[in-house]
């Protein structure tokens, strides 16, 4: 199932035109390279996100590096 990329009501795939507004909706060739870049998307979101992560327990580890060599004088 599909959404209209006009009006968002739910059709079917495969369909040329939304039966709710009649809006002529994109070829399954289109949807499959916009699949493919939403895929893309997503996995270059996650190694941001795991790549973010590392450098905030970095930051963490080094803060706690500083503190532990202050308490030390």
């Amino acid at each position: 199932m599909g959404f209209c990329i006009s009006c968002g009501q739910q059709h079917q795939d495969g369909i040329r035109f939304c039966r709710f507004c009649g809006n002529q909706q994109p070829g399954e060739q289109l949807l499959a390279r916009l699949r493919q870049e939403a895929e893309q998307i997503h996995y270059l979101r996650l190694q941001a996100q795991a790549l973010a992560q590392q450098q905030q327990q970095q930051q963490q580890q080094y803060s706690q590096n500083q503190y532990n060599q202050q308490q030390r004088w």
